[in-house]
């Protein structure tokens, strides 16, 4: 009886609250009385998401053409903020476990804390091996169809140790979704988990039941899974582990198989996404997959990378608002970018920071509601990977000193995650020159956040115009700033 009053409670006591957020960001946003806390981070300074400036509001005027303006306007309010964050793959959690006590906690409160680090509330990780991984390996034993012999005794070394720190770390406080490269070599048609190939079709219930085992696998140990993405990267043929599906393929294996499993198993209300790769081909993935109502009422939405750049082009920012203006009730994540070619001379490369903060507000302002960063730790040599693919990460251990790097993107995404926390509601921003990118949020608590990022090689000065009230402020070259008022 007790236990049945206390739960009752809880009920009452999280539906109250709930109801007083929702008022706080149904009611006209106010800026009386309130002042902007300003937060830089700028190359060749030292300034590190330090607090720079409190201004006050004064009643706004027309800008002139000449000045430089931001504007916000608090009641045009968009899609609801997941969260940031990155991902804990075997890499991340094998050189955390070579770190000394004090180093772990101090990466953890890096990524996790949100008064003492960024504040992270998303997080990726894998479905057994990627490139990111010592070695390949899989959760069952070779040709076993039925998946009998289903165990992640192999996770429960390095990675779900790392993950439980992680959840503790961010008070239980993170969505983590889980994604695969390549089903086992024994289902797929180049009967090996690197280089492409396909899934055998005689394989794909067992494929489906594979990610309900691992989804609660990784809760008896502790780990709630949001969600799921079908397949990494499934229109790439990578040395590492990877599986190629046609969009045709990737809708009938949801619609016939991962979709109605994930229901039979108890999964249904775990988040599918689908896609999972670059921004460039997404519009036709969507057409396919959302168009067709039975695959499309078990897709979450579609997940995307940025790395459709590679050729040397611009990122495609408007495929993603073009597939959010075509499929308005979807969904959609940024769920995997980093910094490619890793150099140890460039850790401190500032456009690896910039090209994070130029994405994330054009991701946001084009209706994303989560963005979610690759490893969030790597060694000195930008791995371990077993294939040599080595990359960047925000944070760097070197292992034979014990020291943490922390590169300019910790900062860059940090301006965002540390301040815009999940539930928050974007709202309508726009900057009058190209020198300047932008977006804004209201977070629950009534305080909003706006961002701005100068690309440029100038100081600028520039209006915050919110509404009826501005203020003048000056960025450094090269620097990103995060307001809160």
């Amino acid at each position: 009886m007790k236990t049945t009053i206390y739960v009752l409670v809880l009920l009452v006591s999280f539906s109250i609250y709930s109801q007083q957020k929702n008022k706080i960001q149904s009611k006209p946003f106010s800026t009386k009385d309130k002042t902007v806390r300003v937060y830089t981070t700028a190359d060749d300074t030292n300034l590190r998401l330090t607090l720079t400036d409190t201004l006050v509001l004064s009643p706004s005027k027309q800008p002139l053409e000449s000045e430089i303006s931001i504007f916000v306007e608090p009641e045009k309010k968009f899609q609801t903020f997941l969260g940031i964050g990155g991902a804990i793959t075997d890499a991340s959690a094998e050189v955390f476990a070579k770190l000394d006590k004090e180093k772990q906690e101090e990466l953890l409160n890096a990524y996790y804390d949100e008064e003492k680090g960024i504040g992270y509330s998303l997080l990726r990780t894998t479905i057994h091996s990627s490139d990111f991984s010592s070695e390949s390996y899989t959760y069952v034993a070779e040709g076993d169809k039925g998946l009998k012999t289903f165990n992640i005794d192999h996770d429960r070394q390095f990675r779900i140790p790392m993950l439980r720190k992680a959840l503790k770390s961010a008070k239980g406080k993170l969505t983590i979704y889980a994604s695969p490269w390549s089903p086992p070599a024994f289902m797929k048609s180049n009967n090996n988990m690197l280089k492409g190939g396909t899934l055998l079709p005689e394989y794909y219930q067992s494929w489906a039941n594979y990610y309900t085992k691992f989804i609660k696998a990784y809760e008896k140990e502790g780990i709630p899974i949001w969600g799921l993405t079908v397949q990494n990267e499934p229109m790439a043929v990578q040395t590492w582990e990877s599986c190629i599906y046609t969009a045709e393929a990737e809708r009938d294996f949801l619609k016939n198989f991962l979709g109605p499993t994930m229901k039979k198993e108890g999964l249904g209300d775990k988040k599918i996404v689908v896609w999972d790769h670059n921004r460039d081909l997404m519009n036709q993935r969507a057409n396919v997959i959302f168009s067709d109502p039975e695959a499309s009422k078990y897709a979450w939405g579609m997940g995307f990378h940025w790395y459709e750049s590679w050729a040397g082009g611009a990122p495609m920012f408007d495929n993603v608002r073009k597939v959010q203006e075509a499929y308005p009730t979807k969904k959609l994540l940024f769920t995997e970018g980093c910094a490619e070619s890793f150099d140890a001379k460039k850790y401190q490369f500032w456009a690896n920071g910039e090209r994070y903060g130029t994405s994330i507000i054009n991701d946001f302002n084009n209706g994303t509601v989560g963005w979610t960063d690759w490893n969030i730790l790597l060694d000195q040599n930008g791995g371990p990977n077993h294939v040599g693919n080595f990359c960047f990460a925000p944070i760097h251990a070197d292992i034979n000193s014990g020291e943490l790097i922390y590169t300019p993107s910790y900062y860059y995404i940090g301006h965002f995650s540390k301040f815009i926390r999940p539930g928050a509601k974007r709202v309508s921003t726009a900057a009058s020159r190209s020198s300047l990118l932008s977006t804004s949020f209201l977070n629950e608590d009534g305080k909003m956040v706006t961002v701005v990022m100068n690309h440029s090689n100038k100081e600028t000065t520039y209006n915050l115009i919110i509404s009826t009230k501005m203020s003048t402020l000056k960025i450094p070259a090269h620097g990103i700033q995060t307001l809160v008022y």
